[in-house]
């Protein structure tokens, strides 16, 4: 399986912005998190035994505050998640959004290069490990898309082994509409775990405890991200919202 991990600049109002608008976090902060974040996801897909493909936001599909040599800079944190970038395949986003974009991108690997089967995988899931990634790429052998739910009704994977229809939808990564499509084309739907993603307030508090349980039980360091929650002093409070610590 190709992992296709969709990954923007990580600038400031550009990424996690939500969560600036709506929690404790600082525009700062929330960088630290994306970053964070990606290297966690990058290297779980480098874990697995999937084909890590970065797809990554330039000019093009950016606002023209965004500049800069934009590919180098999400080489640079590809290197810092992995080091070795040999086996990392790096392909710039077309598309006038993002379920443009996303679509462009599987429907040209399985029909353009003969792709087995693709993963799109948000970098936004900082708990996903190898088992999820390799679990995923096996259910994609028994059936045409695999969606792997998350908090709020979206997705952090959406697999296929037959492209959907992508027009005039922002589908990704809505669980709902991903799942109608797939129906549309009469394509058989299984479903991978369910994890959080940090794009939203419950989903970043999810990954945070998440993360701290896994470090204790296992006896291990914390993940990156968990381990930036930490320096940053942010935690989980009442109602899974984000608090000051």
């Amino acid at each position: 399986m190709i992992v296709v991990v969709p990954v923007s600049p990580s600038r400031e109002g550009l990424v996690l912005s939500s969560l600036v608008d709506r929690t404790v976090l600082t525009e700062p902060e929330a960088v630290e998190l994306y970053e964070a974040s990606v290297v966690d996801t990058l290297r779980s897909v480098a874990a697995s035994g999937g084909d890590l493909l970065v797809n990554y936001r330039d000019e093009e599909t950016l606002p023209d505050s965004v500049s800069g040599d934009l590919e180098a800079e999400i080489r640079e944190l590809a290197t810092a998640a992995l080091g070795d970038l040999e086996d990392v395949r790096f392909e710039r986003q077309v598309g006038s959004t993002r379920a443009a974009r996303i679509g462009n991108t599987v429907t040209h690997l399985l029909e353009q290069e003969d792709a087995t089967s693709v993963g799109v995988l948000e970098p936004t899931a900082p708990l996903i490990g190898r088992t999820e990634i390799d679990g995923a790429a096996m259910s994609l052998r028994r059936h045409d898309v695999v969606l792997g739910p998350s908090s709020g009704g979206r997705t952090y994977f959406a697999g296929f082994g037959e492209p959907i229809d992508f027009t005039d939808s922002d589908a990704v990564p809505e669980l709902a509409t991903l799942a109608e499509r797939a129906d549309d084309a009469g394509l058989g739907v299984g479903f991978a775990p369910m994890l959080p993603t940090i794009a939203t307030e419950s989903g970043l508090c999810a990954t945070i405890a998440g993360g701290r349980a896994r470090a204790v039980a296992d006896h291990s360091q914390e993940a990156t991200t968990t381990a930036i929650a930490d320096e940053i002093g942010v935690g989980v409070g009442e109602g899974e919202s984000l608090i000051r610590e």
